[in-house]
């Protein structure tokens, strides 16, 4: 399994939350490289935070906001902005077979809109992916997501990478 994969089905158990069933949120360390978010801004809107926490995590070096980016990585386009413009990272198309630690973009998954969601893909079956996404819910978790036109694209990162 891919490092970033590890990372994040590891990260993803922890069960990070925002604000349920009473209780305060603790996804202060995943909101905590952007500066202009607090974690009441952030409260069911961290999907992409979960995403670069994690890559992080498995020893990735990504600023919160690279210089090709017109948004920070806490915005899932944010990510497929990045991922088009910069040479080292390589876009891969809905149509074509992802990889276990890709980072998958979906469209309409919670809102009628593009871009609305993202995680990491831990692994691939035929028809399914198991991927570890934070903010399902407002939670972390490990989801099972059908391979379909919801998915928007993948984003390969290497595990060595360094901005």
């Amino acid at each position: 399994m891919n490092r970033l994969a590890e990372v994040a089905q590891q990260e993803a158990c922890k069960s990070f939350h925002g604000k349920i069933m009473g209780t305060e949120s603790n996804i202060h360390e995943i909101v905590k490289p952007f500066p202009k978010w607090s974690v009441e801004e952030a409260d069911a809107l961290w999907c992409a935070a979960f995403v670069l926490y994690c890559c992080k995590k498995a020893g990735m070096c990504i600023p919160y906001k690279p210089t090709e980016c017109s948004l920070s990585l806490a915005a899932c386009p944010a990510w497929e902005e990045w991922a088009k413009a910069d040479q080292r990272i390589t876009y891969v198309s809905a149509n074509d077979e992802p990889q276990s630690g890709d980072i998958v973009i979906f469209d309409h998954v919670f809102c009628d809109s593009p871009h609305d969601h993202m995680g990491i893909v831990i692994k691939v079956k035929k028809d399914i992916l198991l991927v570890a996404e934070g903010n399902f819910n407002n939670v972390s978790c490990v989801v099972e997501r059908k391979r379909d036109t919801h998915i928007r694209c993948y984003i390969r990162i290497p595990v060595d990478f360094r901005y």
